[in-house]
C-alpha cells in the first residue's frame, strides 16, 4: 500500500523487512496533534490491522520530538463548535480503541515532550521505550478539562492508582526515566539510543510467530478492554469540559504564557 498518499501528519517508512514506521510530522510545532493529525491518528490502525505485510508497527515523532499536545486552534474550535467538539470526540474513542484493538504490536519511541493525543498512542503501545530526558505529561487538568484520552484507563494500570492520581490530578511531568522506575514505560535509555532500541525491539516482534505474539497481545489487552466504561466517561467528562469556563481560561491562560486564573465554585 502507499501509505503517504493517503495522509498528511503522519510520515510513513519501512526501516526494516515487516516493520512499518509511522512518523508523527507536524514541522516547527513539536508535532502538535491539530486536526488533520488527530484525525489520521483516529484511523491508520485499522488499515495497519488490515495489512498483512506489517509484523510489528514503530511510532514515533519527528525531529526529536513525540508531540507537544493538541493544536490550540483545535482546541479553540471544539469549544467554539458543538459540531467540531462531537467529531473530535469520536476521533479521540476511535484512536484509544484502534490501537488497543491493533492485532500487530505497536513499539513507542519517546524523545522530547510527549503530550495529549500523541501521548495515548505511546503509552498504548505495547512497548514503550523513552528517553532519559523525554517529557511526560498528561496536560488535560492544566487546560482545565477531565484527564480524558487515554490515562484513566491505561495509567492507573502501569504505575498504580496513587501515582496515576499524583500525576493526573496534579499535572506534574516524569522524565523518561521516572516514567520507567514507576512503571508507566517498559524502558528507559539514553536520549541518542531511543530509536535504535526501539527498532530493535520491532524487529526482534517480526522474527517471532505472528499468531502467538497477535494472540497474547488480544488477551493482555482485554485489560485495557474490562477499562473501557471508565474510559468512555473519563472521555465524555473531558469533552464537557470544553463547554464549560475553566477549558476557556486555561486554553488562553496557555497562549499567554501565564498561570491559569480557574473558577472556584465546581459544578458538581
Amino acid at each position: 500500500m502507499n501509505w503517504q498518499q493517503h495522509y498528511h501528519r503522519l510520515k510513513f517508512a519501512q526501516p526494516s523487512e515487516g516493520v512499518l514506521e509511522v512518523i508523527l510530522s507536524n514541522p516547527g510545532r513539536l508535532n502538535a496533534t491539530d486536526s488533520q493529525m488527530h484525525r489520521e491518528l483516529a484511523y491508520v490502525w485499522r488499515e495497519i490491522d488490515a495489512d498483512e505485510s506489517i509484523g510489528a508497527v514503530l511510532v514515533r515523532g519527528e525531529g526529536g520530538a513525540f508531540s507537544s499536545g493538541g493544536d490550540f486552534a483545535m482546541i479553540e474550535e471544539m469549544i467554539r463548535d458543538y459540531e467540531a467538539l462531537v467529531r473530535v470526540w469520536k476521533e479521540a474513542r476511535d484512536l484509544v480503541y484502534g490501537v488497543v484493538n491493533c492485532s500487530k504490536p505497536i513499539v513507542a519511541a519517546i524523545e522530547g515532550p510527549a503530550v495529549g493525543a500523541g501521548l495515548a498512542v505511546a503509552l498504548l503501545a505495547d512497548i514503550s521505550v523513552a528517553g532519559r530526558t523525554a517529557r511526560i505529561v498528561d496536560g488535560h487538568v492544566r487546560l482545565g478539562v477531565a484527564a480524558g484520552d487515554h490515562s484513566v484507563m491505561v495509567w492507573p494500570l502501569l504505575c498504580g492508582l496513587s501515582k496515576a492520581k499524583y500525576y493526573l490530578l496534579l499535572n506534574e511531568p516524569l522524565s523518561g526515566e521516572e516514567a520507567e522506575r514507576i512503571g508507566l514505560v517498559s524502558r528507559c535509555v539514553e536520549d541518542h539510543e531511543v530509536y535504535a532500541e526501539a527498532l530493535k525491539i520491532a524487529q526482534k516482534l517480526t522474527q517471532g510467530s505472528p499468531t502467538a505474539i497477535r494472540f497474547s497481545k488480544y488477551a493482555l489487552n482485554n485489560w485495557l478492554r474490562m477499562m473501557g466504561p471508565n474510559f468512555d466517561t473519563s472521555l465524555a467528562l473531558e469533552f464537557m469540559g470544553f463547554l464549560g469556563p475553566d477549558a476557556r481560561e486555561g486554553l488562553a491562560s496557555l497562549k499567554e504564557k501565564r498561570k491559569p486564573s480557574f473558577q472556584k465554585k465546581a459544578p458538581l
